[in-house]
């Protein structure tokens, strides 16, 4: 140690250690600062995957209340729907109805092309079961053929209701004023199975010319003259199509009617 200090104290060791320390506590300081660097960048990171997931529930969120919407909206068309069909079937299954209102069954009438027509589309769009829809546009679609649905049918009801038979000349209403009394009889659980019949096949030979029948109304009425008959088949279960031609009023239908006349016994 006296040797290293022969020639006097090495102040240069003092600059060497100087540097040294300081060298080391630079080291630190960087070591601190890109450890503050990397905390920070992993906050951000889990911040933006925090705000990634927090979007991602609420788009999920967002999309379940969409569907659930669009669900009860759905259901709640379909009901609409069903009470159109039910007003219509209340004309399509009840022959007294028609000959009260008979231009529901007449297709030459333009209002009454234009519901049964509006019908159709929206038959045509009527989903299986509400969930079937899972589109806004698809929704749209069918609500706007419900709705259409809905107006052409009110305004071709309101029309029947108003000019009733008055396009019928005063012979062809007093036929159908015998045909509804006839009809009376038919239906009359008090009269016996042969004057039902009877009365039946009059009322039938008194339209023959003057209204189109439906066929379901056709068998609905024979249903009731007579309730040994098998039941009655789905009005629903064939698709509407284009409406047919109908006769002219005044002459014989030219088209084997559904049903035969039975001969009065």
């Amino acid at each position: 140690m006296n040797e290293f200090f022969a020639d006097g104290f090495p102040w240069w060791f003092i600059w060497v250690g100087f540097a040294v320390v300081s060298g080391m506590g630079q080291r630190a300081k960087r070591a601190r600062r890109q450890q503050a660097r990397n905390r920070a960048s992993g906050q951000r990171r889990e911040s933006a995957w925090s705000e990634a997931a927090r979007r991602e529930a609420d788009r999920r969120h967002a999309a379940a209340a969409a569907q659930q919407q669009r669900l009860r909206d759905t259901e709640k068309l379909m009901a609409e729907h069903h009470a159109v069909n039910v007003r219509w079937l209340d004309y399509e299954l009840d022959v007294a109805k028609l000959i009260d209102y008979p231009m529901m069954s007449d297709v030459r009438e333009p209002l009454t092309v234009a519901f049964l027509r509006a019908k159709r589309t929206a038959d045509g769009l009527l989903p299986v079961t509400a969930a079937e829809i899972a589109t806004d546009e698809r929704l749209r679609d069918y609500r706007e053929a419900v709705r259409a649905y809905e107006v052409a049918f009110d305004i071709a009801e309101r029309e029947a209701r108003r000019i009733r038979d008055q396009h019928f000349s005063g012979p062809e209403r007093l036929r159908l004023n015998t045909a509804r009394r006839l009809l009376t009889i038919a239906v009359d659980r008090a009269a016996t199975p042969a004057e039902r019949q009877l009365a039946y096949s009059r009322a039938r030979k008194q339209l023959d010319g003057l209204l189109a029948l439906p066929a379901e109304a056709l068998a609905a009425l024979q249903r009731q003259v007579n309730p040994e008959l098998l039941p009655l088949p789905d009005p629903q279960a064939a698709p509407l199509s284009d409406p047919p031609a109908s006769p002219r009023r005044g002459r014989p239908e030219q088209r084997p009617g559904p049903l035969s006349d039975p001969q009065p016994g």
